[in-house]
């Protein structure tokens, strides 16, 4: 079993973050996630139902070509496209050339989800004045 583990950041974290491991100040750890998104909602676009079972199918029929995946899905190609170019981005999927064919291919058969519910930056709040 292969695990994606991913993590949810805004792109001032992940920029701030890049640029403390490049000069250095900062180590990424091996337990922490290889793919990134910026909101909870990108992850849910890109793991949709569809999308999930898209990548089901991928696995379990292995389908030889763009063409073939389209006839599995019912989906239009243009669309796979767009989709499959977000999979690529985020490492759960790779594509294989055979020939002249792209053949797609899963990566990763789970995903785990790291997600901070509080962060180090915090939503400035008004001081609150006490009266006595």
């Amino acid at each position: 079993m292969k695990i994606l583990k991913v993590g949810i950041a805004d792109s001032e974290d992940m920029k701030a973050r890049t640029l403390r491991i490049a000069r250095g100040e900062e180590k990424p750890s091996p337990g922490d996630p290889t793919a990134w998104f910026v909101s909870t909602e990108s992850f849910s676009k890109v793991l949709s139902a569809p999308n999930r079972e898209m990548l089901r199918l991928i696995a379990t029929e292995q389908p030889d070509s763009l063409d073939a995946l389209a006839a599995l899905t019912g989906r239009a190609k243009s669309n796979l496209s767009r989709t499959l170019k977000a999979m690529i981005g985020y490492g759960l999927i790779r594509m294989v050339r055979d020939g002249r064919k792209l053949a797609p291919k899963l990566v990763y058969d789970r995903v785990m989800l790291e997600l901070a519910l509080t962060g180090r930056r915090q939503a400035s709040r008004p001081k609150e004045t006490i009266h006595e």
